[in-house]
């Protein structure tokens, strides 16, 4: 059965309060997400003080202040990710975060993650990327507002094959899986374009999933159907909480629902051959036809259309021996509905 890997993105929707992003990881398990995932940087080594903030985040937090003092104020320390790590460890839940600089990547290959999940707008960064593939630890990548050849060109310096960008790595393609995604919060449906994800899949021969940023989880749900190996959806304790991220994020009980949805997409997609399932093996003979007697017929009398007829239950025989029954002689006398016998 296929599982698809389902990240509950903390991201930085606990606000800088540890206590906060210790209820994120408890909910995220209640939830039923394989990781909870937050986002690690030192801001000043991420953004600088020119750096405008996006319209969105205008939208959600106001213009009073610049987008390095916003992350600041809602960036926990990194002294805090040790304890996170612990608690996930403890509540059985993967630990996972993404870094933004060079000092948190060192931080998380430390402390340990099954993954490393590089954001979008790292996606050109060479240096993060070529210090990301000397690690080694597998990699989901997000790419929002790249192109092909944007996605392609991380991807071979991620794997030191790239031509113009030698790096040293330690992954392969295998080791790769690209998140689909769009950065706008909330992501309108019309720029979803969730078949981008066969695209990136048959050109670039690696692993796909979704990144949802869109309200609501039914893109989540069909990017599970579509064959995505991970889906990641930010969530929040609460959507009225003050922040740039809350408004496109689900709530506790709403993430558990899309969670629940997925392992059934899991489910049903199957295994893609066509049969005969063991729940309907029974109704075969209750939906099926069989060829039956039309009026009562006697001894030695030959088979036509008018002495019979094709009707339910299915454990006779077969009406596609309807040809091949027409002119044979009756074997014994049959009564009207009664199961023809050859």
């Amino acid at each position: 059965m296929k599982r698809t890997i389902i990240i509950a993105e903390a991201g930085v929707n606990h606000n800088g309060n540890l206590e906060m992003a210790r209820e994120m990881v408890r909910q995220a398990k209640w939830a039923g997400a394989d990781y909870v995932k937050f986002q690690t940087a030192v801001p000043e080594l991420v953004i600088s003080t020119y750096a405008p903030k996006a319209e969105y985040q205008k939208e959600t937090t106001g213009d009073a202040d610049s987008q390095l003092e916003m992350c600041k104020a809602i960036h926990l320390p990194l002294t805090d990710y040790a304890g996170l790590k612990a608690l996930c460890d403890e509540e059985g839940i993967g630990f996972m975060s993404t870094p933004f600089d060079l000092v948190s990547i060192d931080l998380l290959a430390e402390l340990g993650q099954d993954y490393f999940k590089i954001p979008s707008g790292e996606i050109t960064n060479l240096p993060y990327l070529r210090k990301i593939a000397a690690i080694g630890i597998p990699v989901i990548l997000s790419c929002g507002m790249s192109t092909l050849d944007e996605i392609k060109d991380a991807i071979l310096v991620l794997t030191g094959k790239h031509p113009d960008y030698p790096s040293e790595s330690k992954l392969t393609r295998d080791d790769i899986t690209v998140l689909h995604c769009n950065t706008q919060y909330p992501t309108p449906y019309q720029d979803v374009n969730l078949l981008a994800m066969r695209e990136i899949t048959e050109k670039l021969n690696v692993k796909t999933g979704y990144s949802d940023h869109t309200q609501g989880i039914e893109v989540s749900i069909a990017a599970a159907a579509l064959g995505a190996v991970v889906v990641e959806k930010h969530f929040t304790l609460s959507r009225f909480l003050p922040g740039p991220d809350h408004k496109a994020s689900l709530e506790p009980a709403e993430l558990r629902e899309m969670v629940t949805a997925i392992r059934h997409i899991d489910e049903a997609l199957g295994d893609g051959h066509k049969g005969v399932s063991e729940s309907e093996k029974g109704n075969i003979v209750v939906a099926r036809k069989s060829i039956i007697a039309a009026r009562d017929i006697k001894k030695g009398e030959v088979f036509t259309e008018e002495n019979l007829t094709v009707k339910r239950p299915g454990n006779g025989v077969s009406p596609m021996k309807w040809d091949e029954v027409l002119g044979m002689t009756a074997s014994r006398d049959f009564r009207t509905d009664e199961l023809i016998e050859l």
